[in-house]
């Protein structure tokens, strides 16, 4: 039952992702919540999906909650904000960029930083353990820097270098925390941010534009790609397995001193296999939203106007009617034999339907990249500070940080 004010919120407190899990198991495929005084219908309804996500996308369900545009500040403009018309346009201007072509272009860019990261990684004495996502997410923004505006910041080897921790600092402010996305409901004053951007919105409207997308692709690239990756290698070294299947494809394609190359890379099944994974057990987004523009009927449910839906991805992932043993890391679930008897509306890490990320197969580029030049040098292990199983705080981030050992190739041969 909501709480005035508060609505359901104060039930995210043991984690929404938990909250959504019980409600599933209560309620069946549809309910209700309230963030704050926001109704929210919840569907985990295939037929639902298909038709939120795709078929009416453009005519019903084409944005995402609405934000408060002073919430929102630099993010205003953002493919992910925009609605309508302006969220078509964008998309389409900035499609090209997201091309097989122009990511062939990108690709010896990451591998440069790929690089970097390992000679970085070489220097450390490889006893004492690693706080992941610590070390990961600077080849992330490196790579985003690089690629977007041409700027090499070298964040791997420089630390301190000002605009990577200005970047750091800006993602940690509470501005940018899931729980303002969550509650959609401003608790400071940022009259700054709309001071600021006034002139923009009004004489240089394009500029600040370009301006969001430039936000937008940092927030993605140096934070949920780089949790994606500690995500995946935590997974791999918890499950030795799979991880040594993954090594074996990896000095099956890239020999000792090969250099990597996009179509091999791009070929390799296993690797692609263990990411999907990953992202189905420890998903970046567990909700994806819409807000409804009309008021429709699915499946005899009544969606008034300005309602906003939220699929939540979590309970679909781990359904045991959809996923045979649901928490258990199994890569060949996504074989290319098994893949295709996976029905495309349970399984959507960069979500779905004409508004998807559009930077869905950068990141995937830069990852791969990554996973295989740290492999082919590292053999990845737990230690006594990696917490089995995972603990997760009620914002679905680790509440102690994923710490591994890597230990190099070279040194594991000798013994």
């Amino acid at each position: 039952r909501p709480w005035p004010f508060f609505g359901t919120f104060l039930s995210y407190t043991k984690g929404f992702f938990n909250f959504d899990m019980e409600c599933a198991k209560k309620y069946g495929k549809v309910w209700g919540i309230y963030d704050g005084r926001l109704p929210i219908l919840m569907v985990t309804d295939l037929e639902m999906i298909k038709v939120i996500m795709v078929k009416e996308c453009y005519s019903t369900f084409t944005n995402r909650r609405e934000t408060n545009a002073g919430l929102a500040g630099p993010f205003s403009d953002g493919i992910s904000v925009v609605k309508d018309e302006r969220w078509k346009r964008i998309r389409s201007s900035l499609s090209p960029y997201f091309t097989s072509g122009r990511l062939k272009e990108i690709f010896p860019i990451a591998v440069t930083h790929a690089d970097r990261f390992i000679k970085n990684m070489q220097k450390k004495d490889h006893a004492p353990p690693v706080k992941v996502k610590e070390v990961v997410a600077p080849y992330s923004l490196d790579v985003v820097t690089s690629s977007s505006f041409s700027v090499d910041i070298d964040s791997i080897n420089n630390a301190d270098d000002p605009f990577a921790t200005n970047i750091k600092k800006f993602l940690k402010f509470s501005l940018f925390s899931p729980l303002f996305l969550i509650l959609g409901m401003s608790f400071v004053s940022f009259k700054k941010y709309s001071t600021e951007f006034k002139h923009y919105r009004l004489y240089h409207f394009k500029y600040h534009e370009i301006l969001s997308q430039s936000f937008i692709f940092i927030l993605g690239g140096y934070e949920t790609t780089s949790t994606t990756l500690t995500f995946l290698l935590y997974n791999l070294a918890t499950n030795p397995d799979c991880l040594e299947k993954l090594v074996e494809e990896i000095d099956t394609n890239f020999p000792p001193d090969t250099p990597i190359t996009y179509d091999a890379l791009m070929k390799m099944d296993y690797l692609e296999m263990a990411i999907n994974e990953s992202m189905r057990l420890l998903p970046t987004a567990p909700r994806l939203e819409r807000v409804c523009k009309k008021t429709v009927e699915l499946n005899g449910v009544t969606i008034p106007k300005d309602t906003l839906v939220a699929i939540p991805t979590y309970v679909l992932y781990r359904d045991p009617q959809l996923w045979d043993s649901p928490d258990e890391f199994r890569p060949e679930r996504f074989s290319p034999e098994s893949k295709s008897e996976i029905n495309q509306y349970i399984f959507m890490p960069f979500g779905l339907g004409p508004r998807n990320c559009i930077g869905m197969r950068f990141a995937l580029m830069i990852m791969k990249i990554l996973v295989v030049k740290l492999l082919q040098n590292f053999s990845v292990e737990t230690c006594k500070e990696t917490q089995i199983p995972l603990e997760l705080n009620a914002l679905f981030q680790p509440k102690v940080p994923i710490t591994l050992k890597f230990i190099p190739r070279s040194c594991k041969a000798k013994e």
